[in-house]
């Protein structure tokens, strides 16, 4: 199958590949770059396990075919905090239990993350809105929407140490 020259933005930098227009961005990922933090589940959209952050917003990356990502912006869950510093969802989620076997984490998270980029402070309703899109097996789900709470005061107060607030 012929391929074509990709080039994107990914957890801020740019890269480029030769992909099949038929490659979907969740086995680019994994395969080219190597980032098995987004995970393969329903390969449907269904369960929220395959989440990427694209130009801001959360979508399924199972559903998305890789030449819709030329010139994009993509985050995955590598992407989020820094080398030796977790970011406060990452932080939160650790600290409120929302982390048990671990497989919906980074969906969860880049959820998350793309809901707290837009509304540092959300309401329940909107952090549950914000994560129906991910099935978690295990937590039940409020230690997730804790945990969002929480990773969103951590950061509210983190701007304002700033002066960001």
């Amino acid at each position: 199958m012929e391929k074509t020259k990709i080039k994107f933005t990914l957890n801020n930098e740019e890269v480029e590949l030769m992909a099949a227009p038929s490659e979907l961005l969740v086995d680019v990922l994994r395969d080219h770059f190597l980032l098995t933090g987004t995970k393969i589940g329903c390969r449907q959209g269904d369960c929220g396990a395959c989440s990427v952050i694209l130009n801001g917003n959360a979508v399924n990356s199972c559903l998305v075919p890789i030449m819709k990502v030329q010139g994009q912006v993509v985050q995955t869950v590598e992407g989020i905090g820094e080398k030796n510093t977790c970011h406060p969802i990452q932080e939160a989620f650790m600290d409120n239990g929302a982390v048990q076997c671990g497989f919906c984490t980074p969906g969860m998270i880049i959820s998350a993350k793309a809901l707290l980029d837009k509304n540092s402070s959300p309401k329940k309703e909107e952090i549950k809105e914000a994560i129906s899109g991910n099935i978690c097996r295990c937590t039940g789900y409020l230690m997730i929407v804790e945990a969002v709470n929480r990773a969103a005061e951590m950061i509210r107060a983190s701007e304002k140490r700033e002066g960001r607030a």
